[in-house]
């Protein structure tokens, strides 16, 4: 199996590429986040996960596309959760990007994180495979998570503080009220 597999960031490929290697499954990594705010930050996470590929001799392909405007008018737009829409976007690029290049199947590192809204990612993901008619690979890479960590540390990569988006960015600063017993 050829499996292309989305990355958000180093540290978060370290575990999955770590699986996938020792389970034998050739992969090739596809960095598409637009979502990632500010540019600075995006430059440094492109900087990082490299670094791992480089270090790890992956194949890395980089989108450097910054729509910002477009991600916070989307993520603001989406009922409900702001996440599907970051979600959405990226999974449809992945299974796309997948199929048109003849993978036969696509995955993300999004699934390694505890942080982020696992089932909403796989659902996504999973209504981009039969859009794009494309597998998607589910795996729980949850149960690395720590060893991921642990081997981002030992990589010395550089360890983003949030999710990527300007809303997670702010969220991790603010200063919300605790509830009065």
């Amino acid at each position: 199996m050829k499996l292309l597999m989305h990355a958000c960031c180093g540290p978060c490929a370290c575990y999955p590429t770590e699986k996938l290697t020792a389970d034998g499954v050739q992969f090739d990594i596809i960095f598409f986040n637009p979502n990632i705010h500010p540019y600075k930050e995006f430059k440094r996470r492109i900087a990082a996960l490299r670094e791992l590929c480089e270090k790890k001799k992956y194949h890395l392909t980089v989108d450097k596309s910054y729509s910002l405007e477009e991600c916070v008018r989307g993520m603001l737009d989406e009922p409900g959760c702001r996440c599907a829409y970051c979600y959405r976007t990226r999974m449809r690029y992945a299974a796309q990007y997948a199929k048109e290049n003849s993978y036969d199947a696509f995955t993300t590192t999004l699934l390694v994180s505890p942080y982020q809204k696992h089932e909403l990612i796989k659902q996504l993901a999973e209504e981009a495979s039969k859009e794009f008619d494309i597998p998607f690979y589910y795996e729980d890479f949850r149960v690395g998570y720590q060893r991921g960590v642990d081997i981002s540390l030992e990589l010395e990569l550089y360890r983003q503080p949030y999710c990527g988006c300007v809303f997670s960015e702010r969220d991790r600063y603010e200063k919300k009220p605790k509830p009065k017993a």
